[in-house]
C-alpha cells in the first residue's frame, strides 16, 4: 500500500506544470498619439537560470523587435538585436537608452490605462524555448521609469 502512495504521489507531480524561470518586473509601455504607429516596452526581466531573451510578439503590432541603444562613434544608434542574455539570478533591464523592446504597425493607438500583451520568447542552453505572456499597462507618453525603480542596466 506504501508503495502506490508513492507511486501515485510521483505520478500527479510529473503532470504538474514547470515553474516559469522567468520573470518580469515593472513592465510598461508608452502611449502614443492617435496617428503614432511605434512604441517601446519597458521591464526588467530575469530568469533562475541562464537564458537568452530570443523574440517577443504581440497582437498589438505588426512587428515587435528587441532593440538596443547605444552610442558609437559620438552618435546614438537604434537597431534590432538577435537577442540579449539573461545571466542565471541576475535582473536585466529592459530600459530607454539601452535594451528595450520595440513595437512597430501598431493596430490602434496606446492609450494610458489599456494593457498590450507581450509574448516574450525564452531559449535556454538546453534550446528548450519557454513564452512568457505579459500583461503590461500603457503609461503617459511623458513618463518615465522613478529614479531608483530599475537598477543600473547591464
Amino acid at each position: 500500500m506504501k508503495k502506490i502512495a508513492t507511486a501515485l504521489i510521483l505520478l500527479s507531480t510529473l503532470s504538474l506544470p514547470a515553474m516559469a524561470e522567468v520573470s518580469v518586473t515593472a513592465p510598461w509601455v508608452r502611449a502614443t498619439v492617435p496617428a503614432q504607429k511605434s512604441s517601446g516596452a519597458f521591464m526588467r526581466v530575469q530568469s533562475s537560470t541562464k537564458a537568452r531573451l530570443v523574440g517577443v510578439s504581440s497582437p498589438a503590432a505588426a512587428q515587435v523587435e528587441l532593440h538596443q541603444m547605444e552610442m558609437k562613434d559620438n552618435m546614438m544608434k537604434m537597431g534590432p538585436v538577435d537577442g540579449i542574455d539573461l545571466p542565471a539570478g541576475q535582473g536585466v533591464n529592459l530600459a530607454s537608452g539601452g535594451y528595450h523592446i520595440m513595437l512597430t504597425g501598431l493596430k490602434q493607438q496606446l492609450k494610458a490605462g489599456d494593457t498590450v500583451e507581450l509574448n516574450l520568447q525564452v531559449e535556454y542552453p538546453s534550446k528548450k524555448r519557454e513564452v512568457v505572456t505579459v500583461k503590461v499597462p500603457v503609461k503617459p507618453i511623458n513618463f518615465s521609469a522613478p529614479e531608483g525603480a530599475m537598477p543600473a542596466a547591464h
